[in-house]
């Protein structure tokens, strides 16, 4: 992997893939699609700089934090902000968007939208282990169906990932975690003529789930997760499972170790041994210590 940086990971089918672009440049370069079993091991080198936005490089090849899962200095970050959907400066848009309930563990749904060209990328991009679509029309009837749901369920639109990583390995069955949704789903509909948009065309319930996907079932409760890469600190281990931007590393000694790939962004990495383990710090799941993003 010499002379390549990550560009994070991604769900556009039934796999993760991670991305590559050449060091010093926004560009993509390639692709790697990762399969269960297969054994990963990186080191990073040098320091952590700033991805850019939109595609371009950063101008000044800003340092950024280590810890925090963005990757990009105060300027880029608000330039890539300033055009995401998410900031609503693009309200003539005139794609498709969909309305989806994303459940995580027990307790834990969202709401929220995404491009209905994307089909549910977005969601396993979120580490969604549940989810069903709820409607479908403009941005704007998305995005007030979306503000409806989370005034009048008190459903949130962010759920940090310290939390799902917490509860992936103790799931209820998927029996149970269809229900759960459906449940709110049988609550939003009812919202229906009651400031619901009538440009947002309602879709039938269907839970689909991703525990399967993401490899869930026999990956093992994790012990640690890496909070950040550091000059030299290695990764590495047999991947078991991944959810959202998450990859389940089991190590030549038996643990399984979480890593963010969001946290790899931004860093020269080459290759090693893949029983090497861990060397980067890391703490307990649940403890903390990565800035987390949106969503």
């Amino acid at each position: 992997m010499s002379g390549w940086r990550c560009t994070g990971l991604s769900w556009p089918a039934g796999a993760p893939v991670l991305g590559w672009a050449r060091s010093g440049g926004a560009v993509r370069g390639r692709t790697s699609t990762l399969a269960y079993g297969a054994e990963l091991g990186f080191r990073a080198e040098g320091e952590r700089t700033c991805v850019g936005a939109r595609g371009n490089a950063c101008p000044v090849s800003a340092v950024v934090p280590v810890r925090s899962t963005g990757a990009r200095c105060a300027e880029c970050a608000r330039l890539d902000r300033a055009h995401s959907v998410a900031a609503d400066t693009i309200a003539d848009d005139p794609r498709t968007y969909r309305v989806y309930l994303a459940w995580f563990g027990p307790g834990m749904v969202k709401v929220g939208i995404t491009g209905e060209a994307r089909e549910a990328a977005r969601l396993r991009e979120q580490g969604a282990v549940v989810f069903s679509w709820l409607g479908r029309g403009p941005l704007m009837a998305a995005r007030r169906t979306e503000e409806l749901l989370r005034s009048a369920l008190g459903v949130p639109d962010r759920i940090p990932y310290a939390r799902k990583r917490a509860v992936r390995a103790v799931l209820p069955g998927a029996a149970e975690r269809a229900a759960e949704i459906e449940g709110l789903y049988g609550r939003a509909a009812a919202l229906e003529g009651a400031g619901w948009p009538e440009a947002l065309e309602r879709l039938p319930f269907e839970a689909v789930d991703h525990a399967g996907v993401f490899g869930l079932a026999g990956a093992g409760p994790p012990g640690r997760v890496v909070t950040g890469l550091v000059d030299g600190g290695v990764v590495a281990g047999r991947l078991v499972a991944a959810a959202g931007p998450d990859l389940h590393l089991e190590t030549a000694d038996g643990d399984v170790v979480v890593l963010d790939t969001r946290l790899m962004t931004g860093w020269d990495l080459v290759a090693a041994d893949a029983r090497a383990g861990v060397s980067a710090p890391a703490v307990a799941v649940g403890g903390g210590g990565v800035q987390d993003g949106l969503f």
